[in-house]
């Protein structure tokens, strides 16, 4: 693995693979194995003979091939990113909060970004990722939610149904399936906007008031009248601030 980094097997984009791939051998300084970074990446064999093929063809000072290693020739680096201070200083306090508020997964990523950031920045704007002018640290105001909100991320992404059991304000007890639409926070709090199948709708259910969440296997059709955009144009959802 490396430097600590997490990788999400079977998701990550190419281009954040062939990033890693040049930070990989810029800082081995020595000849690596396709093997080693196929094992370092969690890919196939024949994924990073592509990825090399395409950094060479890119003109990426690559030197090697299939079957003895690969190595990058010295003074190569990536350009730095055209971020301004306060660009900087809006990513790391917003990955930041993320990293606090937000599920393990979206933490690690959260990190993860800061850290691909932190290797391209050019020295002056590193110190401030380094420093910790700019923090978020956890609250006693935070919501206890019993869901698995990665979970609840992947259902509103594949557009999946949800069902789950919801106490409301007054300590009222139902079921609901839904369709889960948008992910809202409102510190402390975490909402998501849905369309309702048992209230035939749009609701927003607070996280810390649900639990036996599960996911269905299906996936909920994209109808007219019970879609995001219906949701933003609805009095819930200028209620909720959404417009």
């Amino acid at each position: 693995m490396l430097s600590g980094v997490i990788w999400d097997k079977g998701t990550m984009r190419r281009a954040d693979r062939l990033f890693d791939i040049i930070e990989f051998l810029r800082r081995a300084r020595k000849v690596v194995t396709a093997a080693e970074l196929a094992a370092a990446l969690e890919v196939s064999l024949r994924t990073i003979y592509r990825d090399m093929a395409a950094l060479q063809a890119a003109r990426v000072p690559v030197e090697g091939e299939a079957g003895i290693g690969y190595m990058l020739r010295p003074g190569y680096d990536l350009p730095p990113l055209m971020f301004t201070a306060e660009e900087v200083e809006a990513l790391i306090l917003g990955a930041r909060i993320v990293s606090t508020w937000g599920d393990g997964d979206l933490s690690k990523a959260a990190d993860q970004v800061v850290g691909k950031i932190h290797h391209v920045l050019p020295d002056d704007l590193k110190n401030m990722i380094e420093s910790w002018h700019l923090a978020a640290p956890p609250s006693a105001a935070q919501a206890r939610i019993s869901i698995d909100l990665s979970a609840l991320r992947r259902a509103i992404r594949d557009c999946h149904w949800i069902g789950f059991s919801y106490v409301d304000e007054h300590g009222r007890a139902t079921t609901r399936r839904v369709r889960p639409l948008i992910l809202a926070f409102y510190g402390p709090v975490w909402l998501v906007s849905s369309w309702c199948e048992t209230r035939q709708d749009f609701r927003s259910f607070r996280l810390d008031r649900m639990s036996d969440m599960a996911l269905s296997e299906d996936h909920f059709p994209l109808e007219a009248g019970r879609t995001r955009e219906d949701f933003f144009c609805s009095d819930m959802g200028r209620t909720d601030g959404f417009v």
